[in-house]
């Protein structure tokens, strides 16, 4: 009895709506499999209160906490520095919580992007390859980021407001070894012969709204392009399927979130747990 602890750590998210993110169902099993006394807490945080949010788990304790939609870019201003990739990126989705002497020291990470990679590179290596992605929000960043990082020749931004394209563009252009480009979304958009990698990167095919696909035409899609969509819900989207009837190779987002939450659980507890867990766990969610 006397070794038995009461105070689990604590980690968890921080969203608008929180409802939505299976994370805590995956990380919860994860921490239970590695005999680890750790707890994810869930948490609706609209926007006026992330402030209060961050200096709560601050007071409580917390090794450290996701962040989701909208809080990526607000929660900057309450960090103490930010990882590499993360200030190239200019968003965070990860807080690791220091406690050094001289009080809390907050870090901000970005590990979406390197949850991409990591699920990329079993089926292809990004190293020398032209990407394209759809969409230029906070995912497409990271995505983008971290594959220009990994060795890709070239990502190509896809997006429907040119100054936003043409922003992730230039970050690419100016900040990572890749050449940054901009096309627009143009109706039934032709994708461009060459590409390694198509990436979905927008909530376009996210439940409620599972039978929308991005408007791309499929017949211009190489054969052969690895195919990957960012969409968890449903995990098979009509965007997924329709590459592979192409006879292209495909990669849900199942994945990118398995992968980005063994680097976040790796950041908190400095443990590997199991990507087997975690996956069994999101495929008993879906049903599949």
């Amino acid at each position: 009895m006397a070794d038995r602890t009461f105070c689990a750590e604590l980690t968890g998210s921080f969203s608008t709506s929180a409802a939505q993110n299976p994370t805590v169902a995956i990380m919860e099993a994860a921490f239970a499999d590695a005999a680890l006394d750790f707890r994810y807490i869930n948490c609706e945080v609209p926007p006026e209160s992330l402030a209060d949010a961050v200096r709560g788990a601050i007071a409580m304790g917390w090794r450290g906490f996701n962040c989701s939609i909208p809080h990526k870019v607000a929660v900057i201003e309450h960090l103490d520095a930010l990882a590499q990739s993360a200030e190239i990126i200019g968003a965070v989705n990860t807080v690791v919580i220091d406690r050094p002497e001289g009080g809390p020291r907050l870090t901000g990470e970005n590990t979406d992007g390197q949850g991409f990679v990591a699920s990329l590179l079993p089926v292809r290596d990004p190293a020398g390859q032209h990407v394209v992605i759809l969409g230029a929000g906070g995912a497409a960043r990271a995505i983008a980021v971290e594959t220009a990082l990994a060795g890709a020749l070239s990502i190509t931004i896809v997006n429907r407001t040119p100054e936003r394209g043409q922003t992730v563009a230039d970050l690419i252009d100016a900040q990572t070894p890749a050449a940054g480009r901009y096309l627009p979304w143009t109706p039934h958009l032709h994708v461009p012969h060459g590409t390694g990698v198509l990436i979905n990167a927008t909530s376009i095919g996210f439940h409620p709204n599972e039978a929308e696909t991005p408007d791309v035409d499929f017949e211009s899609i190489d054969p052969g392009t690895v195919v990957a969509d960012v969409v968890v819900n449903p995990p098979e989207t009509n965007f997924l399927k329709a590459a592979a009837a192409r006879g292209c190779t495909t990669l849900d987002g199942l994945g990118m979130l398995v992968n980005q939450a063994l680097i976040n659980a790796r950041l908190w507890t400095g443990r590997d747990l199991s990507s087997a867990v975690m996956r069994r766990e999101l495929e008993e969610i879906f049903g599949l």
